[in-house]
């Protein structure tokens, strides 16, 4: 089957469109937040978490995965994480990261709601 024939809800597409550009943002704040001056560890970590779990679900969706909504719920749980920490700092790398991620955590909260 060619990518382009399969059949996914327009939540399930949006959210795994989502959850592949919140991995994409993490990778790219994590590797920012290591230039800067202040302690960002925290940051660093949320964001690899998000990346690796919202990573995880794109594939579990596009598999059509019995186990797609516990993924979703970690993959929320640690977006919003992210986003609140993410808040807490004022470089444009990490309000773009906190955008994004509260956007995948939003449509993955979706995805649950649908299952």
């Amino acid at each position: 089957m060619a990518l382009a024939e399969l059949e996914l809800s327009d939540t399930a597409d949006e959210c795994m469109d989502n959850c592949l550009e919140a991995m994409q943002a993490c990778e790219w704040c994590a590797d920012e937040c290591l230039d800067e001056d202040e302690d960002m560890a925290k940051c660093i970590r949320l964001c690899r978490d998000v990346a690796d779990l919202a990573s995880e679900h794109a594939r579990f969706m596009a598999r059509n995965s019995n186990y797609s909504a516990e993924l979703a719920e970690a993959c929320a749980g640690a977006c919003e994480e992210c986003a609140e920490e993410c808040r807490r700092h004022d470089h444009d790398h990490c309000q773009v990261c906190a955008d994004v991620v509260e956007r995948c955590a939003e449509s993955c909260r979706e995805m649950m709601q649908a299952a």
